[in-house]
This record gives C-alpha cells, sequence and structure tokens, in this order.
C-alpha cells in the first residue's frame, strides 16, 4: 500500500512538473535522443519559397537544447547575405532547463560581420550573427529568420543531422514551387518519397522525420550524407543576376558556365609579344605549358574576389596581367588565355576542393563546386594545372584536387569527368638511415628521405610557407622522441610530373637505447613508427573508406659501441592484407643492426565487416613496429 501511495505520488508530481514546464524544457526529451549527444535539436522548420526562375524565400525556425560546453556550437545563430541575399525578421530567444524564457534578442544585440578572409581583395559576403553566451547546462536557444533572394543557381540542402553530436526530435523541409516549374530533388536515406500537396496555382512537397540520434562518425567511414538523412535540390531552369541557365544535364550547366567566360581571354599586346617569346623556340608543346605556366606562377598571385556575380565568373585576363593577381577563376582563365594565344587548347575545370573528394553527386547535375582548375589535353598526356598555387609543378594537383569528379566547360558544354589518380608507388616515402649508438645509449643519425607524390604535399607547403627558423620549429614538434635536437637539416626539389622533396637530417637522441646493467635495448625502427591502434569495432555500421594508396620502405644501419653480442632479436614480420603489405627483418653483423620495413597501405572501398582486419592490419604492424633489439655486453 505505502508503495503503491509512493508510485503515485511520484507521478504525481512528475505530471506537475511537466505542467509546469515550459514547451522546451529539457525533461520532455526522449531519453533515447541524449545518448552520446552534445545537443538535441527540439525542432527544425525549413521551408523554401520558390516564386519564380528567378527569385525565393527561405524560412527558418530552429529550436536547439544544448546539453553540455561541446555542444555550444550549435546554439549560435549565423546567416550570410549578399548582393543577391537580403536577410530579415531575425527573432531569438534563450530558455533555461524547464524552458523558463531568460533572454530575448534585440536589433543592436545582432553583430554584422565581414566576410572576407586574409586571402579575399574584395567580398561582399556579410554575416548575420548572434550568441547568447549562457553557460548553465542544459539550456535552449530558438532562433527564426527570412532570407530573400534573387538567384537560384543554388537551393539549400535539407540536413536533419548537421553534424556528428547533435540528436534530432523533428526536422521538415517544405518546398512551394508554381505548377509549370520543375523542381528536381535527390534523397539520401529516407525510405518514402516526399509527401506532395497539390494546389490551385503551385505545388509543395514536405521531407519530415523525427526521433533521431545522434550521429557519430567512425574511423575511415564515407562522407556525410552516406551516414544520415539528407536531400539535395535544384532547378532545371535558374537565373542570376540576369543571367539565364538550366540545370537539366552537365552540358546544359556547361554551358551556363561557358557564357559567363566568353569573352574574357583577351590579352594585352605586350604580353602576346611575351607569350611568344617564351613558347615559340620549344617545340614540345608539354614544355611550353611548362614555361608558360611558370610564367604565371612568377607573375601573379591568388587573392579571392567574390563580387556580385564575380564569385561564379571570372574577371577578364588583361585585368590580372595588369594587377598581377585573381582569384582560382581570374588565373584559370588566364592561364587559359597564355594557352590559347600560341594555340593550345584548354578547359576552364570546375571541381570541389579539399578532403571531400568524393563529394559531388554524379547523377544530379547542379551547381556543387567550389573552385576552378584547367585541364591541357594532350593526346593520351592530359596535364592538369593548379593556378592559385605559385610552386606547384606544372601538372601535377596534390591532394587538394586530386581522385574527384570535375567538370570541363566546353563551348559544346559542360563533360563530367574525374581528375587523376596518383598511384601506390607515385605516394612513396624512401627512408635511409645511418645512425650510431654509444655505450650511453646516446643515437647520432643521419636521415636521408626521399618524399614523392601526395607524401610531400605537406612538407611542399611547409619549406615554401614557413623561414627556416620556423620549420626547425616544426620538426622539434613532430620528431617523436623524449630529449633530442636537430643538427642540422636541408631540403632540396625534385621538379618532375610526379614532385619530390629530399630531405637530410642530422639528430641527436639522448638516451635513445635503454641500457640496463650488461644489456642494450634498441628499437631499430627510429623515424617511421605506427604508434596509433585502432580499436576493434564489432558493431561497425559503415563501410571503411580508403581514398589514397602509399608505400614507406625504410633502411636503417646503426653502428652499435664494441663488445656486444645479440641475446634476441625480433622475427621477421610479413603481413598481407587486402589493406596492403607489410615487411620488416632485422639482422646483426660485425657490431652493425641492418633494419628494413615496407609498408605498402591500398586504396578502396570495403564492406563494415572488413573494419576488424583493418583494425588487426594496423594492430599487428605496431607491434612489430615497437619490437626491440636486446644485446649483451661480451
Amino acid at each position: 500500500m505505502i508503495r503503491l501511495l509512493f508510485s503515485l505520488l511520484s507521478i504525481f508530481f512528475l505530471y506537475a512538473a511537466n505542467a509546469s514546464d515550459g514547451e522546451f524544457a529539457f525533461i520532455k526529451i526522449n531519453p533515447l535522443l541524449l545518448k552520446k549527444a552534445n545537443a538535441v535539436i527540439r525542432l527544425d522548420e525549413t521551408r523554401l519559397e520558390i516564386r519564380n526562375a528567378g527569385k525565393t524565400i527561405f524560412k527558418n525556425h530552429f529550436v536547439i537544447t544544448v546539453l553540455n560546453e561541446k555542444g555550444e556550437r550549435f546554439a549560435e545563430f549565423s546567416e550570410f547575405y549578399n548582393k543577391f541575399r537580403d536577410i530579415s525578421d531575425i527573432e531569438g530567444h534563450l530558455y533555461d532547463a524547464n524552458g523558463k524564457e531568460l533572454k530575448k534578442v534585440k536589433k543592436k544585440d545582432i553583430m554584422d560581420m565581414t566576410g572576407r578572409d586574409d586571402f579575399s581583395l574584395i567580398d561582399d559576403t556579410r554575416y548575420k550573427q548572434h550568441k547568447f553566451y549562457y553557460k548553465v547546462y542544459p539550456y535552449t536557444v530558438e532562433y527564426s529568420y527570412e532570407v530573400s533572394s534573387n538567384s537560384t543557381l543554388q537551393f539549400p540542402q535539407w540536413t536533419p543531422l548537421p553534424s556528428e553530436g547533435i540528436a534530432s526530435e523533428k526536422s521538415t523541409m517544405e518546398i512551394e514551387y508554381p505548377l509549370d516549374y520543375t523542381l528536381r530533388y535527390k534523397s539520401f536515406n529516407y525510405k518514402n518519397e516526399p509527401e506532395l500537396t497539390k494546389g490551385k496555382s503551385s505545388n509543395i512537397l514536405t521531407w519530415k522525420i523525427e526521433n533521431l540520434p545522434a550521429v557519430w562518425r567512425e574511423s575511415y567511414a564515407p562522407l556525410w550524407h552516406e551516414l544520415t538523412p539528407m536531400a539535395i535540390f535544384g532547378p532545371d531552369n535558374f537565373e542570376i543576376d540576369e543571367y539565364k541557365g538550366n540545370m537539366q544535364s552537365w552540358q546544359e550547366f556547361g554551358k551556363f558556365v561557358y557564357q559567363l567566360k566568353q569573352g574574357k581571354d583577351a590579352l594585352p599586346d605586350e604580353l602576346k609579344k611575351t607569350v611568344h617569346t617564351i613558347a615559340d623556340p620549344v617545340s614540345d608543346p608539354k614544355e611550353k605549358i611548362r614555361l608558360l605556366y611558370e610564367y604565371m606562377q612568377h607573375h601573379t598571385r591568388y587573392i579571392g574576389i567574390q563580387l556580385g556575380i564575380g564569385g561564379f565568373r571570372p574577371f577578364d585576363a588583361k585585368e590580372v596581367s595588369t594587377k598581377g593577381y585573381g582569384d582560382c577563376k581570374a588565373l584559370s582563365n588566364f592561364m587559359y588565355s597564355l594557352l590559347k594565344e600560341v594555340n593550345i587548347p584548354s578547359f576552364y575545370t570546375l571541381v570541389y576542393a579539399g578532403e571531400s573528394k568524393y563529394y559531388i553527386t554524379e547523377d544530379f547535375p547542379s551547381q556543387q563546386f567550389n573552385h576552378v582548375i584547367l585541364c591541357v589535353p594532350l593526346g593520351k598526356d592530359t596535364t592538369w594545372l593548379e593556378c592559385t598555387d605559385q610552386t606547384l609543378e606544372s601538372g601535377y594537383l596534390g591532394n587538394f584536387t586530386d581522385n574527384r569528379p570535375a567538370l570541363l566547360i566546353t563551348e559544346n558544354g559542360g563533360i563530367l569527368v574525374k581528375t587523376p589518380k596518383y598511384s601506390m608507388n607515385d605516394n612513396a616515402q624512401l627512408r635511409k638511415i645511418k645512425a650510431t649508438i654509444d655505450e650511453e645509449g646516446n643515437l647520432l643519425a643521419d636521415i636521408h628521405t626521399r618524399y614523392s607524390g601526395m607524401q610531400q604535399d605537406f612538407i611542399h607547403g611547409l619549406i615554401h610557407q614557413l623561414s627556416k627558423d620556423k620549420v626547425k620549429e616544426y620538426l622539434h614538434e613532430e620528431l617523436d622522441f623524449a630529449t633530442f635536437d636537430v643538427n642540422s637539416f636541408e631540403y632540396t626539389t625534385e621538379k618532375l610530373a610526379i614532385p619530390a622533396i629530399n630531405e637530410k637530417l642530422n639528430i641527436f637522441v639522448s638516451g635513445y637505447a635503454t641500457i640496463t646493467g650488461k644489456r642494450i635495448f634498441i628499437n631499430p625502427n627510429i623515424m617511421t613508427k605506427i604508434s596509433n591502434t585502432l580499436s576493434t569495432d564489432s558493431s561497425r555500421k559503415y563501410d571503411v573508406l580508403l581514398t589514397s594508396e602509399y608505400v614507406d620502405i625504410d633502411s636503417l644501419e646503426i653502428q652499435l659501441p664494441a663488445g656486444y653480442s645479440v641475446e634476441s632479436l625480433p622475427k621477421d614480420v610479413q603481413i598481407d592484407s587486402k589493406f596492403g603489405k607489410y615487411t620488416s627483418f632485422v639482422k646483426f653483423e660485425s657490431d652493425k643492426l641492418l633494419y628494413y620495413r615496407k609498408m605498402e597501405r591500398n586504396s578502396g572501398r570495403f564492406p563494415p565487416a572488413s573494419y576488424q582486419d583493418l583494425a588487426n592490419f594496423y594492430n599487428s604492424i605496431s607491434k612489430a613496429d615497437k619490437s626491440k633489439v636486446v644485446l649483451v655486453k661480451e
């Protein structure tokens, strides 16, 4: 009886608490959504009204409960505006854990920030931003706003889970469009077709989803749109700044881009003379390209220019020649113009640059690009040019734009192609070490390393962008020794189709070997260890995606102090996996240790169950890399 009374009282007080709580009280969140979440979207209502081929109204109302400090980044309001977009009707509210309103946003509280960064000269994009700076968790923020746009080149996408670590109670996307308008869409991880509501003058499509738990990306997982629900949208016919285009195919979209750059390839007469002086004495077209590319690199520099339609259209080649700078569009068009002057055809090419190399949805023609490069066809030996880099080798793209879809812009429209993929042997790290260990266990080593392909990308940026003192600071931070000094270092470059950098290091490592009584313990793998192991995961959900392949080869010779003999050597290791291969062995010859290590890592996409094998592959290598030689004094 007492237990029953207690239960009834508990229900009563819980009901009373809920009755007094606000709509967005923390207690009303489904407990399943709190698991592994830093924030919970309580409500996200998005509406896009397409008035015609050149006008849209976008409305968004969202409510987010922040659970801890890591969830604060989700509680900010930030929206951009420019010549084509105008923001209005911004409202914001702050609520405590019980859903009680604590503060309301006032007009003066909203910051108006420039969108220009350190690499931009002109950018008419600005941001409206707001943050409550509240620290009592959990708390809830609510924002609503409206954006009117006179451009239909790009539509917002629907992403119920915008990032890992955030759950969602309810998310809807509603698009209203005229009856004679063609709306294209593609859904990911959404089981049903959107709900269609037909009206007298318009149709409405609605996507909605509820109670999505937080998702965390697994190691080597595919991109976000493969892991969570999402929808992307695009028009057939569109307008921007009085320019009209069509997106029903990549060819049609390419025609629109071509008209933006048409007539912008004229060069000043003096520059034409210079171009012929450089290129005419050379018969090999590839060498002409290299020489003109180097001219472009030495006489221009990258500066972002995003002003009106200039965010999509290149500036005239004459203007780049006069001013000596331009953005990716302007510099690629300038290089196109230099080559055209000597009758070498090339293609202005759109690409999505950066780590998300598989981002482009190839079966959904639309504006999905953020960068422009140049493609120069030479029969079977096509040359690709990254025109924003002043030090990159001609014909080499690197990991910024390699191995991904790209849209060639021709006079007949767009052609979807793929940029080069660099092979395992292209991406090589070849290291030779000669070292000495003294009686105290100190190590003195001469290390010669040749990095090629994507293995040299980071070092290329390092030595071309930092001073020598800063490079030395970097080496001191990155080399994995307890106490050491870099006595000297030197870098030289090899200007090849697959560029390479040679590194010479002389380092002194105090107490590298461990001395215990008569024994000395030495790890013969001085430089190339895999120290981070992967935890096995039997509940793996997503495919394993390895986007690049490479090979590392180490050959070491270590001179030992006299009077030691071998007590134990690591066993030879041979690992053969679908993810790659690994070989290592150690020999002892006349007071010297000889060590060899080779690791090949494959690229590819593998099913979720393969992750166990990947973890075993890396963990076995890590174990082999840590193996030690034990010597005993005679």
